[in-house]
């Protein structure tokens, strides 16, 4: 009888090695896609830290200009609105779509801006405009890594066997931080008073 079992000690070792090995394994993906995640918000926390500097720089921007381009209210209009929308926004997609949103508003009044040459020799303007592109600056190179940390999670969680964790234990995809389709185009400048 125990001939007809000498088998069994060899499955169940063999049974026991595979089972720790597939309980192992989620555990070390959960871990990544936790570190992931982390990594994910502290790159999120960097771009909308950039954001609200340029959100803040603005108002300073925009009264310079009003104070000689004055008819321009409706970009004026749409600077307003943008502002409201990205202190607004709850999630990272609305996020995004408000900085977007705020990208093309600042792309018409810097053309606005080509219109008057008494503007551009303004000390305050020309300040305010360095803090601007500064910072502009700053806010690619925080979208860069943050897509960087977004193409590193989104990756791991697509591989097996990390999907399986991935769908098990609920990690989603993030968005990237994709530029505007208007940014592709230049802004259109104007030297035709109207």
């Amino acid at each position: 009888m125990t001939e007809r079992f000498a088998w069994l000690p060899r499955t169940l070792l063999a049974t026991g090695t595979l089972a720790i090995v597939l309980l192992a394994l989620p555990g070390c993906s959960y871990n990544r896609f936790t570190s992931g995640e982390e990594a994910i918000k502290g790159a999120w926390g960097e771009v909308q830290n950039q954001l609200m500097r340029r959100n803040d720089l603005i108002p300073n921007l925009v009264e310079t200009v009003k104070g000689v381009a004055g008819q321009e209210q409706e970009v004026f209009g749409r600077i307003a609105e943008s502002r409201a929308k990205l202190a607004g926004a709850r999630t990272p997609e609305e996020t995004i779509a408000a900085a977007n949103e705020q990208s093309s508003a600042l792309a018409r009044l810097l053309a606005i801006v080509e219109n008057y040459p008494q503007l551009r020799s303004s000390e305050s303007f020309n300040r305010l405009m360095d803090e601007l592109s500064g910072t502009e600056n700053r806010i690619a190179v925080a979208r860069m890594r943050y897509n960087e940390r977004i193409l590193e999670y989104n990756t791991l969680r697509r591989r097996f066997p990390s999907n399986v964790t991935a769908a098990v234990f609920g990690f989603k995809e993030y968005p990237y931080y994709e530029a505007p389709a208007d940014a592709q185009q230049a802004p259109k400048v104007d030297f035709q008073r109207k």
